[in-house]
């Protein structure tokens, strides 16, 4: 059976446009990931590793369209806003069950909805906060707001915005949420298509088909149609690769831009790269001291400048990805809506960045420390050029390889001078991805303590703004108020590479970054 083109065929599935290959049910998919996640909470969140899983796990009221640039009906089946945009009416559909078979009542969305949007849940909670009251009756929910959101639909189709039991969530053990959030956690009840059967953390993770799940398959009967997928956690690139094409795995993730053009000879295999909304960059500390108290030389935004335009995108892009990137512009990828074209980002421009350094006090230079991932073949190639790249201004680039655990510890406690970092949008709307790279009191501006008053002040106005237009001019400022004060270092937007074993069809990773085993199979 032809399986020369999954990507297109899964995302045409996802899509509902028709194809010809049959599907098959039952069997389990063993899938290698770089990492473990870390905590299965939909709310208490903001890892990709966690991300991933989630939205496997947990269902919405509405999900994201495949091609990640819009939303459709999810737990809901139908939503409208009045026409003053102040209050959005959703209908659940009939017979909804949560993975144990209780029922899912509007009651749970209510609730799910309210202890998600308090200020103090989560980094994601600023999503819902334009939600002032939450009724349930019946079938329906209604939510009236402070004020009109244009960001609201996208917003309940993120995996923050999860629908949870309230039971089987206040009967956890704790006194508090976040004690009964981290009990709940380990293992956890959703309605999305999976249910967790098992996890050894830092080994596998197991998830078994919930047999209650909503949406229905090509041949009319329910999804999922694997009964389970096996998550086999593999840091070191070069043994995913290696135990897939063993057979052992029938796909694996993060697959090194290097490796790319050898697996696509591979027969076996079917190497993948689907459309990404992903922008990889490098975390500044913007801070004057660091956290063991030494001096902060990125505290001076002509450092910053420098060392952007120190960096020859275009040789990373070579380098790093092997031609499959684009040179990043702005803090958010070219595919977000609203993102501003004019961005000229930062040119390869070796004479200028000497220039704003001379005119510091480190014209002579320093030495400066980055966080990678251990086991990561895309790190440690793109920080060996960089080290190159620097050294031509006496900027001295120190490598920490660190596991991804306490990368992303020392990352949360502010702990780092520099760390790489890629991004992805869980909602195809600027707002997410500015809320969490440019405002402060969000998550510290990706940890990098940025702050800007007037970007504070744009963004505030962008969260009621109906007029696309106008939402348009204070994206286009906010974007370039932000790349003056070059808080990261931009480097380039890459696809998401995925290989995959020939006898597997269906799966497909959106545009978001959402990894879909519903309707994922495997041919017998």
């Amino acid at each position: 059976m032809n399986r020369l083109s999954r990507a297109t065929l899964a995302l045409a599935a996802a899509l509902s446009v028709s194809h010809s290959l049959a599907v098959t049910r039952g069997g389990q998919l063993v899938y290698g990931r770089y990492a473990d996640s870390l905590f299965l909470d939909p709310v208490l969140n903001d890892a990709n590793l966690d991300i991933w899983i989630l939205t496997n796990l947990y269902d919405t009221l509405l999900q994201p369209t495949a091609d990640g640039k819009g939303v459709q009906p999810g737990l809901a089946s139908r939503y409208a806003a009045s026409t003053d945009g102040k209050t959005m009416t959703l209908t659940m559909r009939p017979g909804l069950k949560f993975a144990d078979g209780s029922a899912l009542t509007a009651a749970d969305v209510k609730w799910s909805l309210d202890r998600a949007r308090q200020p103090d849940a989560g980094a994601w909670s600023s999503s819902l906060a334009s939600i002032d009251s939450i009724t349930a009756s019946g079938q329906t929910v209604t939510l009236k707001l402070k004020r009109p959101d244009p960001t609201l639909p996208a917003a309940l189709a993120t995996f923050n915005a999860a629908i949870m039991p309230q039971k089987l969530f206040t009967a956890a053990a704790g006194k508090n949420d976040a004690e009964k959030a981290k009990a709940f956690a380990e293992k956890p009840i959703g309605s999305g298509p999976f249910v967790l059967s098992e996890w050894k953390r830092g080994s596998y993770m197991v998830l078994k088909r919930n047999p209650y799940y909503w949406k229905k398959g090509e041949d009319g009967k329910a999804l999922p149609y694997l009964d389970t997928v096996r998550f086999e956690i593999i840091p070191d690139d070069n043994t995913r690769i290696l135990k897939l094409q063993a057979g052992e795995l029938q796909g694996a993730e993060f697959i090194p831009l290097s490796r790319v053009a050898e697996l696509k000879r591979d027969a076996r295999l079917d190497m993948e790269l689907f459309p990404s909304t992903k922008v990889s960059s490098i975390f500044m500390n913007n801070r004057p001291t660091l956290k063991n108290g030494a001096e902060n030389p990125l505290s001076d935004v002509r450092v910053r400048q420098a060392l952007n335009y120190a960096t020859n995108k275009d040789a990373l892009i070579q380098v790093v990805t092997f031609g499959t990137g684009k040179v990043m512009k702005s803090f958010m990828s070219s595919t977000t809506p609203l993102y501003d074209a004019a961005q000229k980002g930062f040119p390869y421009d070796l004479a200028k960045a000497k220039s704003l350094l001379a005119a510091t006090k480190y014209k002579n230079g320093f030495e400066v420390s980055v966080m990678a991932t251990s086991g990561s073949a895309d790190d440690l190639a793109l920080l060996t050029a960089m080290q190159q790249m620097w050294g031509a201004i006496g900027v001295r680039l120190k490598i920490e390889q660190l596991d991804a655990a306490t990368k992303t510890a020392r990352y949360r406690a502010n702990d780092f001078q520099m760390r790489t970092g890629a991004w992805t949008n869980d909602i195809n709307d600027p707002s997410q991805i500015t809320s969490y790279y440019a405002i402060f009191d969000n998550i510290e501006s990706v940890h990098t303590g940025f702050k800007n008053a007037e970007i504070d002040k744009l963004f505030a106005q962008s969260q009621q703004e109906l007029s696309r237009v106008n939402r348009a001019s204070q994206y286009r400022r906010i974007q370039t108020i932000y790349q003056q004060a070059a808080p990261i270092v931009y480097l380039y937007e890459t696809p998401y590479p995925v290989a995959l074993s020939k006898k597997v069809g269906g799966f497909v990773q959106i545009p978001l970054g959402n990894n879909i085993f519903a309707g994922a199979w495997l041919d017998k």
